[in-house]
C-alpha cells in the first residue's frame, strides 16, 4: 500500500493558478486526489485544470458567501473538500511609515481572515459528517522573522502561524489536522525581479544552509505528506521549507 497515495480525497488548493499554489496542485494530484483549483481568473482555471485533469472553483477568498456556494457545488460534483489548502497570500512590500492601517486591515482580510473563514467552513461541514480531514495553511519564514519594509506580511504570516496551532487544539477531537507549511525564497514569477538582482542571489547563497533558492516544484512534498495519512499524528506545526534559512546564519 502507498502510504502516500491521496486517492478518494478532494483537496481545494485556493491561490493556485499559479506559483507555488499551483505547484501544490500539481503534487496533490499525482499523488491520487481530486484536485480543485481556486483563483479569480476562471478562463486561467479552465485551462489548468485540463492539464492537471483537475476541477476548478473560481472566487475570492474574501467573500464567504461564494465560498460556501462553491463548497456545495464541488460537493454536488463528486463529493465534499476534505483537504484544505490556504495558500492564498498577497504581499505588499513596505514598511511601517509608508503602510497605513486600512491598508493593514485589506491585506489581514486576504492573508488571514479568509483562511479563517475557509477553514471554518470545511471544518463545520468535516465535523457534520463525523468525518477527519486535514487543513494546510501555507505561511512564511516572515511569521517568525522580521525585515524592514516588510510589515504587513511579516504581521499576517505571524497571525497565520497562531491560526494554525488554535485550530489543531480546537478541531483535534474531531480527527482533524491542521498543520503549516513555510516557505523560504522560491524562484516563483512574483519574486522574478529579485532572481535577476545578483546581490540578492549573493545574500541568498550565505544566508540559506542549501545556498540557493528553492525551486517551486520542492514545496509540493511536503504539502501532500501533511495531506494524507502518514502525517495522522502531526498536527498544529508550522514546517519550513527554506534550505535552512531559519535555522542556519
Amino acid at each position: 500500500m502507498n502510504g502516500f497515495s491521496l486517492k478518494g480525497r478532494t483537496a481545494l488548493v485556493t491561490g493556485s493558478a499559479r506559483g507555488l499554489g499551483l505547484e501544490m496542485a500539481r503534487g496533490l494530484a499525482g499523488a491520487g486526489a481530486r484536485v480543485v483549483l481556486n483563483g479569480r481568473d476562471p478562463g486561467r482555471l479552465a485551462g489548468l485544470a485540463r492539464e492537471l485533469e483537475a476541477e476548478y472553483a473560481a472566487f475570492d477568498v474574501t467573500d464567504l458567501d461564494a465560498a460556501a456556494r462553491a463548497l456545495e457545488e464541488v460537493s454536488e460534483r463528486g463529493g465534499p473538500v476534505d483537504v484544505l489548502v490556504n495558500n492564498v497570500g498577497q504581499r505588499d512590500r513596505r514598511g511601517m511609515e509608508e503602510f497605513t492601517t486600512e491598508e493593514l486591515t485589506r491585506l489581514l482580510e486576504v492573508d488571514l481572515v479568509s483562511a479563517f473563514g475557509l477553514s471554518r467552513l470545511v471544518a463545520g461541514d468535516l465535523v457534520r459528517r463525523g468525518a477527519p480531514g486535514r487543513i494546510i495553511n501555507i505561511t512564511s519564514v516572515m511569521g517568525t522573522l522580521g525585515r524592514a519594509g516588510d510589515i504587513g506580511y511579516s504581521v499576517a504570516k505571524s497571525g497565520l502561524d497562531g491560526l494554525t496551532r488554535s485550530l489543531a487544539a480546537d478541531l483535534g477531537r474531531h480527527g482533524i489536522t491542521v498543520n503549516g507549511v513555510a516557505p523560504g525564497t522560491f524562484a516563483t514569477e512574483v519574486n522574478a525581479a529579485l532572481e535577476a538582482d545578483p546581490e540578492w542571489g549573493a545574500w541568498l547563497r550565505r544566508r540559506t544552509a542549501l545556498g540557493r533558492w528553492g525551486r517551486p516544484e520542492e514545496i509540493a512534498g511536503l504539502v501532500v505528506f501533511l495531506a494524507g495519512d502518514l502525517s495522522s499524528y502531526v498536527t498544529g506545526q508550522t514546517i519550513p521549507v527554506d534550505g535552512g534559512m531559519t535555522t542556519t546564519f
